[in-house]
């Protein structure tokens, strides 16, 4: 009971945006402090057996959660408490340890689905069907798990299905279900039918499955259809999909179980508040071939060299090849930890370059030195200075534009209040020493070469903008470019 996260807000939006009635299980009552567990109670008669202290915490967590749920427009309320149906989402309270409101879920779920899914819950001739997984099988080769939700299939009928090449047509040579009491995805031997009506699982053996496409439709093609329509039927989802992917440009490779899970991940990667460019992608396990196609940034873009692999497994050999040719891949269950993984991987990487660039990157300043402030007048140079513009930095090369652009050396070193700092903002007064790089700079004076009312400015040049551009961009303010544009102009930079 600790709040919307940022993948159940994502869901959330997902909901709204295709207008889908949902129920929120709010879990983990069993976590509040005190709660007497009630294994399997419904939580009205759960909540009886609680105290008054957690009573009032959960009273006062769920008050906050229905106000996060009003800040994303939406109303909820708990579902023994909801007198608008229609207009205000039902909160269920659960444990899924322990057991608590599961009864309320399930009976509210059922009664639910029969009030707003009649039609749909209604059977049809009409066969719908989806895949839901691809697998290799001993002695059947490539099959496919699919659940039908609707109409009959029979043994000979030919299908249809989306593949990675293009539209698969082929026949279904069996038809399978598990033995009563066992799962589909359990090993094991199967029970052959000649035909299945729905609603079930189905395993179905076929040749050409390969480059089946798991989260895809499966249309069966009778004598009357257009076997060229169904066809394009079939593709529109991954037609949808591959137009939003621009394999011509730089991004990293996505990889995804399914075609939904796909088409969540790029979507979240499209959002404004992540915008990660992606440039390839494939369904199902990483193999080889997908290192080697990630592995062609490595020469245009190396942070984009990535993998973001979203529930799925990685083959040995390919997680081997990753390590050989310097790819990143990265694997969650969860698109938001993927985001996370990326992220922290490419701050590192820029916290690499920053320092690999340290020496040559320069930041915009403008100094004016202070009155009575000049403590040693030759090398190494020692004044008071007040920052009028910019970011001053140890190691920033000084120059002198009103005295025909004279360099008199580097920051050596700064101090505010007998305190050593590394760097000054605009408005602060520092004391700086600055310490020749040549013998030219070495004959630099004050009083001599340069006065009191000379600005020294820090000495950029276009490969220290083309730094701070590439390396240093989001550390600089609006303003502080702007002096950099200035500067720019005053050095006759192009």
């Amino acid at each position: 009971m600790h709040g919307l996260e940022p993948q159940t807000i994502e869901s959330l939006n997902l909901l709204k945006g295709r207008n889908t009635e949902f129920i929120v299980a709010l879990n983990k009552v069993d976590r509040l402090y005190g709660w007497k567990s009630c294994p399997n109670a419904p939580i009205i008669k759960a909540m009886k057996q609680q105290t008054n202290d957690v009573k009032n915490e959960f009273n006062m967590r769920l008050t906050q959660i229905i106000t996060e749920f009003k800040e994303q427009g939406l109303n909820t309320a708990l579902y023994y408490k909801n007198k608008e149906m229609g207009e205000t989402f039902n909160i269920v309270p659960t444990s899924a340890i322990s057991g608590e409101g599961i009864p309320d879920l399930l009976l509210l779920l059922v009664q639910w689905a029969q009030k707003t899914m009649e039609d749909k819950l209604t059977y049809v001739d009409e066969v719908q069907c989806t895949v839901l997984e691809v697998k290799v099988i001993e002695g059947l080769g490539t099959t496919i798990d699919v659940v039908l939700v609707n109409g009959l299939l029979h043994e000979g009928d030919q299908i249809v299905v989306c593949g990675m090449q293009g539209p698969i047509m082929t026949t279904i040579r069996a038809l399978l279900t598990p033995h009563p009491m066992k799962e589909l995805r359990v090993k094991g031997t199967y029970v052959h039918h000649k035909e299945l009506k729905a609603a079930q699982g189905v395993k179905i053996s076929a040749q050409g499955l390969e480059h089946a496409i798991a989260g895809t439709a499966l249309y069966v093609v009778g004598p009357n259809d257009d076997a060229e329509h169904i066809k394009a039927a079939v593709m529109q989802d991954m037609n949808r999909v591959m137009s939003r992917i621009d394999k011509s440009g730089e991004g990293v490779y996505v990889q995804a179980s399914t075609l939904g899970s796909l088409e969540a991940l790029t979507e979240f990667l499209k959002s404004p508040a992540v915008n990660i460019p992606f440039s390839d992608f494939n369904i199902g396990p990483v193999h080889k071939k997908d290192v080697v196609k990630a592995s062609v940034m490595l020469d245009k873009k190396k942070e984009y060299a990535t993998i973001l692999a979203f529930d799925v497994k990685i083959m040995p050999d390919a997680r081997e090849l990753a390590n050989e040719s310097g790819v990143r891949i990265f694997e969650a269950d969860i698109i938001y930890h993927l985001f996370d993984q990326f992220k922290a991987y490419i701050d590192n990487l820029r916290e690499e370059k920053k320092k690999e660039s340290a020496e040559e990157a320069v930041f915009p300043c403008v100094l004016k030195i202070m009155p009575n402030c000049v403590f040693n007048k030759k090398d190494p140079i020692i004044l008071g200075v007040d920052v009028a513009e910019g970011i001053l930095k140890v190691g920033t090369p000084i120059c002198i534009p009103s005295r025909d652009y004279i360099d008199i050396g580097r920051i050596a070193s700064m101090e505010v209040n007998h305190k050593q700092v590394d760097t000054a903002k605009k408005g602060e007064k520092v004391a700086i020493k600055i310490v020749s790089n040549s013998s030219e700079e070495q004959q630099k004076m004050y009083g001599r070469h340069f006065e009191i009312d000379d600005e020294l400015v820090s000495h950029i040049t276009r490969r220290s903008i083309d730094i701070l551009k590439a390396d240093y961009r989001d550390d600089l303010s609006t303003e502080e470019w702007r002096l950099v544009v200035k500067l720019k102009q005053i050095f006759k930079i192009l």
